[in-house]
């Protein structure tokens, strides 16, 4: 009897990479592959890849350096390079890396089996070219069984200056929300708890879709995607990202506070604090709108939590325009902050600018906001101090095995002990006795929804 072929996915990069990788591993599976952790012991290695960065693409080329001298010797092996850089890159990588089978951008994600089929037919393959995105019919392998990602919308329409996206994600394609909620509610079937309907531009949704209300507003928006997938049984709770300022709505805002499934969390980049920069950016809003979007959410959800996204050291940024961006984090306060240092990206205008700055001022500047980040952190994270917060567990923690770890709707990381068998899946009423700045550690008072 031969043994099954096995395959190994690294995913880097965004959450939009994630969902991509268990749709690519669900046509793996459905193909016969066996997924393995160890990529030393695949037969087919798959690298989904991000270029937001420049770290991240020059790992991807370290590990495929590794696995091309591999292929040398065992000349089965299946080498694919999927995701932002192989959009990016496309025929080029081959020059690079000569053993690569199959370069695939995102868009072509769902058609996977179509182009291994091309490769086992002897052909090295490179699809890059743009294409009205195939509707997701194939079944993921989820990493999670509690947990799971929902694509919305593909691609992005905007071009901020700095960003590779919309060039190797392409533009605008929305979900019917018809085959949205069935995905739903095919999840909420096996059993999964949490959903979070994913877009690049989430707030973007429905905009490419036909047709517009009796109010003579597009007749499909994320608001009214909400109300309509909220009663999907099984599903306890609903998230989305990630959100554009110039498109969030206080619309949106009151769906949120009104549907008890979407959870009080909100994940909003502001990227820079000061307006000359943003501008420079191609945002299209200023910090005072971006506050304004705050404010407004705090009116109507006090204790939501926000999350956001900031790039320092924007080719020509001052210090004083840095000091902006401190600023509007001490005073607005967030739950949570991904920073970066700017990174020049291939095919972007900013990368062509002659004003950048040098490695110094980017890591300065990035330890300076980090420091602010933490600490304000640690203050928002006092208010869950004695609380008592659903928390829907998720898995056992890896550092202490008598703990179970789960999120709170605000998205906190929230530890306590308890038994992962009997637990995983449920949302447990605990009382928090600890609060750091991005995690919490509590006492499970009671399962409040069985699995």
């Amino acid at each position: 009897m031969t043994k099954p072929r096995q395959y190994h996915i690294t995913t880097f990069g965004c959450q939009m990479n994630k969902a991509d990788s268990e749709r690519m591993a669900g046509i793996l599976e459905e193909m016969g592959y066996h997924f393995t952790e160890d990529p030393y012991a695949a037969d087919l290695v798959l690298y989904n890849t991000c270029t937001i960065r420049d770290n991240a693409e020059q790992k991807v080329y370290s590990y495929l350096g590794r696995q091309a001298k591999r292929k040398q010797e065992k000349p089965d092996l299946t080498l694919i390079v999927a995701g932002c850089v192989a959009q990016q890159e496309g025929e080029s990588l081959l020059r690079r890396v000569p053993e690569l089978d199959l370069i695939m951008g995102p868009q072509h994600a769902n058609r996977l089996q179509d182009l291994l089929e091309q490769v086992e037919g002897g052909s090295q393959v490179v699809a890059t070219e743009p294409i009205h995105i195939v509707e997701d019919i194939t079944k993921p392998r989820r990493d999670s069984t509690v947990t799971a990602w929902v694509n919305v919308i593909y691609g992005c329409n905007e071009h901020c200056t700095y960003c590779v996206v919309p060039g190797v994600r392409g533009t605008e394609q929305s979900r019917y929300p018809e085959a949205i909620r069935a995905e739903m509610e095919e999840l909420g079937r096996q059993g999964f708890k949490e959903v979070t309907l994913l877009g690049q531009n989430i707030d973007a949704y429905g905009r490419d879709l036909p047709g517009t209300t009796a109010e003579g507003r597009n007749k499909y928006t994320l608001t009214d995607l909400l109300y309509y997938v909220h009663d999907v049984p099984g599903i306890e709770r609903i998230r989305f990202a990630t959100s554009h300022p110039r498109y969030f709505t206080e619309r949106l805002i009151k769906a949120c506070q009104e549907l008890p499934k979407v959870c009080e969390h909100f994940h909003i980049p502001f990227q820079s604090g000061d307006n000359e920069v943003l501008k420079a950016m191609r945002r299209g809003y200023t910090h005072e709108k971006y506050r304004r979007i705050i404010n407004t959410i705090r009116n109507y959800m006090p204790d939501a939590s926000i999350s956001a996204d900031a790039i320092v050291a924007f080719p020509g940024e001052t210090e004083e325009q840095f000091e902006n961006t401190l600023k509007l984090v001490d005073e607005i306060g967030f739950d949570q902050l991904n920073t970066a240092a700017y990174s020049p990206r291939p095919g972007t205008p900013a990368a062509t600018w002659d004003n950048q700055l040098s490695e110094e001022v980017k890591g300065d500047r990035l330890q300076r906001l980090n420091h602010l980040v933490a600490q304000k952190a640690a203050e928002r994270s006092q208010r869950y101090a004695g609380r008592i917060e659903e928390v829907l567990v998720e898995d056992q923690n890896p550092k202490n095995p008598s703990q179970v770890m789960g999120r709170t709707r605000g998205n906190r990381l929230t530890f306590f002990e308890g038994d992962i068998n009997e637990l995983k899946g449920k949302i447990v009423a605990v009382k928090i006795t600890e609060a750091r700045a991005f995690s919490l550690t509590g006492e499970a008072i009671e399962a409040l929804v069985t699995a």
